[in-house]
Formats: structure tokens, C-alpha cells, sequence
């Protein structure tokens, strides 16, 4: 995403049933996405693995609607 993210507000932002971020387990964030159908590790890096992607353009949708997620919440700058 090129810009470091603070994973608590991430994980409050883009909701509980969305979201497993237990930090003392894993240093990074899974969210899963219902449309397109894929999971994504997020990290404080603001490195991103997507998973679970069927076609590359399901990533590209992935990262698009993340980006405008957070960008929407304040949390990318």
C-alpha cells in the first residue's frame, strides 16, 4: 500500500466480522473480502498477501476496494 498502518485502528475500522488480528499470535491482520472471494494478510508494512484469488484482475478488485476502504476511514495516507 506503500504507507505503514496501524493494524488496531485497521482492525476497528473495518469491522469485527471481517477481521482476525490477534497480535501476540501473528504480526498480521487477515481480512476477508466477500466480493471478490479472498482473504488478505495485512502488516504493518503496509505489505499485503492476497489469498484465495481465482483470477489476477480478483486481486487488483481486492486491493482496489482495500485501499478505498481505509483511504474512507482515514487510515491511508
Amino acid at each position: 500500500l506503500g504507507t505503514e498502518l496501524n493494524l488496531n485502528d485497521v482492525a476497528m475500522g473495518l469491522g469485527l466480522e471481517n477481521v482476525e488480528y490477534e497480535p501476540e499470535q501473528f504480526p498480521g491482520l487477515v481480512y476477508r473480502l466477500k466480493e471478490p472471494r479472498v482473504a488478505m494478510l495485512l502488516f504493518g508494512s503496509g505489505k499485503i498477501v492476497c489469498t484465495g484469488a481465482r483470477k489476477v484482475e480478483d486481486v487488483s478488485r481486492a486491493v482496489d476496494k482495500l485501499a478505498a476502504e481505509l483511504s474512507s476511514l482515514g487510515l491511508l495516507y
